[in-house]
């Protein structure tokens, strides 16, 4: 059974799991490890300098291998950033002959009828926003929100009668450049890359696990270094991922300024601010500052969570993940403030911060002892790795054959 390499690439570490595949669509996790990136490698989520990334990729991945015992056989690796962009569509199709079965080509053909006019829409938003009317984007991911035959939800089309066919599709597209990027670290380091995921979506997989029928509904909020990345799962199906410019180290920024002191300072003060090292009128001026830039996430916030337009109404469950969610002071406001009140939520959300040994379809062994919730893109990646695998042609089932269809 081939080993899968799950590569987080981030602003702040390179993290790596490797895993495998194993019985009842479980993975088993191997062995994880995590390097600091050279100052400059990346920017907003994107890779900047190639040379530097290679390099701590590379640290990072003969850690795993020397841990785990194992070499990575395939590679998955993350994309995030601003210009990344998922959204969900709906599409209603009448069938011209209802009485005749549903078949996996008439399926193909609408699915990249939904892809390519994702993609024109993706490419002219980047190119707007970019102000390069040239740009070039790729399909990165796709998915299945929900599908109605007839009035009727049902979890695969493929064989079913009916004449009103109405889908909810996610797609998600990336510019080729930031695509280009990965694929010549991987290509530097002789990894075999299996795909490339939206990092958002792979984290919203790694929630909803080997279950089909998941009703699980939440915001995923994963907090990295140089962005935030949002995603909504609406009863088992990822609605959309929105991201924005603002992540752990802009708080770490905001104590430079404030304080008057290097980066690698500003970074322990914000480390310490939770452990309580630091005397309560220094960590009073740290407290102001995390809270002027709190401020401004919120914004982001808002905005991002305003854009899912297709979403009635919000889900209550917030789950936490990334580096920076684990800042108490994040937290709490998210828990106790009011910035919700202007949201479609319901009620005052509910705030979890990711637990990875909840996580389905999971067996963490020994490895899975250091893994925390800076892990979850890493292990949504696996998730989608597995995905991809499924839908290998070679392997039977109307699952696998689904599955094809959504691969890129």
């Amino acid at each position: 059974m081939s080993t899968i390499l799950g590569l987080d690439i981030g602003t702040e570490f390179v993290k790596a799991v490797l895993g495998r595949p194993a019985k009842k669509g479980n993975i088993e996790i191997l062995g994880v490890s995590k390097v600091k990136q050279q100052d400059g490698s990346m920017y907003n989520g994107a890779i900047a300098d190639i040379p530097a990334v290679v390099a701590t990729c590379e640290k990072a991945v003969m850690k795993v291998e020397e841990e785990s015992g194992e070499e990575a056989n395939l590679t998955i690796v993350g994309i995030a950033g601003e210009l990344i962009k998922g959204n969900t569509t709906t599409v209603h199709y009448a069938r011209k002959d209802p009485k005749k079965p549903i078949t996996e080509t008439e399926m193909q053909n609408i699915i990249t009828r939904v892809q390519q006019k994702s993609g024109e829409v993706a490419r002219k938003t980047v190119a707007l926003e970019t102000g390069n009317k040239n740009v070039e984007v790729r399909l990165i991911n796709s998915a299945i929100v929900s599908l109605m035959i007839d009035g009727y939800k049902i979890s695969n089309p493929i064989g079913f009668n009916g004449s009103d066919v109405v889908i909810q599709f996610y797609t998600a597209f990336a510019p080729m450049i930031h695509v280009s990027a990965i694929e010549k670290v991987c290509a530097e380091l002789n990894l075999d890359l299996l795909t490339v995921a939206v990092e958002p979506f792979a984290v919203c997989r790694a929630c909803l696990g080997d279950e089909l029928d998941s009703n699980f509904s939440g915001v995923v909020m994963d907090i990295g270094g140089g962005t935030t990345d949002i995603a909504i799962i609406d009863d088992g199906g990822v609605e959309g991922t929105k991201m924005f410019s603002i992540g752990g180290r802009s708080f770490t920024h905001q104590i430079e300024e404030a304080l008057g002191v290097d980066y690698e300072t500003a970074e322990k003060y914000k480390l310490d601010f939770d452990s309580g090292k630091l005397d309560d009128t220094f960590k009073a001026k740290v407290e102001t500052a995390l809270s002027r830039n709190l401020s401004v996430w919120f914004t982001g916030v808002e905005v991002a969570l305003e854009e899912f337009e297709s979403v009635g109404s919000l889900p209550r469950n917030i789950i936490l993940c990334g580096g920076g969610a684990g800042l108490s002071i994040l937290q709490e406001e998210l828990a106790t403030s009011d910035w919700y009140t202007s949201l479609p939520f319901s009620r005052r959300p509910v705030i979890n911060l990711l637990d990875t040994a909840g996580l389905p379809n999971l067996i963490l062994g020994e490895s899975g002892k250091k893994l925390d919730h800076s892990y979850a893109t890493a292990l949504g990646l696996l998730r989608v790795g597995t995905d991809t695998l499924e839908g290998a042609p070679e392997e039977g089932g109307l699952r696998a054959k689904f599955a094809k269809l959504l691969q890129n």
